[in-house]
């Protein structure tokens, strides 16, 4: 109920962690996620913040909102926001950011709950969630690096 993709950006980690952690930015990247929006008043990434994102599963549907809470934001080293139900974290998104001689190493992954009904959904259809998750965290990622690398 993990995985993750790592990818080379030939930027400076700085630029790309202000890419990815404005969650405004986030239907820029992502091929689900539509559309993210500060909640409570904040404007800017910290623990203990909450936004909202507008999902649109698969890419084709249904759409629905959620609610995220960031559970780590140490700039240009890890970003991390727990998807929140009912008061209960059911998916943690995570990019950790890995400098090289070049730029920097992105990785983005994803870790469900281990809850009772969760582990059912993966047992069944876990495999094809699973792919279409490493699909989309590629993709986010390649969005990122072509915009990180056309700023230079």
């Amino acid at each position: 109920m993990h995985d993750s993709v790592t990818v080379r950006m030939a930027a400076p980690p700085e630029r790309v962690w202000d890419l990815i952690t404005d969650i405004r930015n986030t239907g820029r990247w992502s091929p689900e996620t539509i559309e993210a929006r500060w909640m409570d008043g904040a404007d800017a990434p910290a623990v203990g913040v909450r936004f909202r994102g507008k999902v649109k599963r698969n890419g084709r549907g249904p759409v629905y909102w959620t609610v995220c809470e960031i559970i780590a934001c140490e700039p240009a080293r890890e970003f991390a926001f727990a998807v929140v139900m009912r008061g209960q974290k059911l998916n943690t998104w995570r990019y950790e950011f890995a400098s090289t001689s070049g730029g920097v190493d992105v990785t983005e992954s994803f870790t469900l709950t281990p809850t009772p009904w969760l582990r059912l959904y993966w047992a069944l259809l876990g495999w094809a969630r699973n792919r279409t998750n490493v699909n989309g965290m590629r993709e986010t990622l390649n969005r990122v690096k072509a915009a990180a690398e056309a700023e230079q």
